[in-house]
């Protein structure tokens, strides 16, 4: 009798001890998910902005890109438009594709202020539409090289800093085209366009 009860406590011992490791092994995966998805997410707080202005940035590049195709009345300007279409959504996918690996959430829309220049556009057509609608694009991508040339020097994240890199030199020829596209719309209508503001 005793002999059996031996043998009993020595086949609980063993069921016990691989049932713990099997337990450890279990909730030590999880753990290392865990670990790898805080690394993954660990962008610092320049980071982090610039990803989610970028993507708001390029949403609303494309949206008001649209616009122009649609109501724009010079044949450049629809040009420029469908040129923001087309190498915006291209960034925007590489944005995804980054962000997702990051285990970040993009916005899913362009924010209050783009919103805002949208609906003032869409109420626009005809010459009126091309100078506002070119007015604004020469801001935002002097404002755009700025901030992509910045994190593509100071980025902390490799994959982000050459994200900004390899999408500046398409965004600076979009300067350049919207430089040259700017002072003729707004000439064209006897308006000028300050040096400041189109030669930099």
């Amino acid at each position: 009798m005793s002999h059996r009860l031996f043998i009993c406590v020595m086949v609980a011992g063993l069921l016990a001890t691989v049932s713990a490791q099997e337990g450890a092994m279990g909730s030590g995966q999880p753990s290392a998910q865990a670990s790898a998805q805080t690394m993954s997410s660990g962008l610092s707080a320049a980071d982090k902005k610039f990803v989610r202005e970028a993507a708001e940035g390029g949403m609303a590049e494309v949206e008001l890109g649209q616009l122009a195709v649609q109501k724009a009345s010079s044949d450049d300007v629809k040009k420029f438009g469908q040129r923001m279409v087309d190498d915006h959504s291209k960034a925007n996918d590489k944005l995804k594709e980054l962000a997702s690996g990051k285990g970040i959430n993009l916005p899913s829309s362009p924010n209050a202020k783009q919103e805002a220049t949208k609906d003032r556009l869409s109420k626009l057509s005809g010459d009126e539409f091309d100078k506002a609608y070119m007015r604004d694009m020469l801001q935002d991508h002097k404002q755009d090289v700025a901030a992509f040339r910045m994190e593509s020097k100071t980025g902390r994240d490799a994959d982000v800093k050459s994200f900004a890199a390899q999408t500046l030199p398409t965004i600076q020829d979009h300067l350049k085209e919207a430089q040259n596209i700017t002072p003729k719309v707004l000439q064209a209508r006897g308006t000028t366009v300050a040096p400041s503001a189109s030669q930099q």
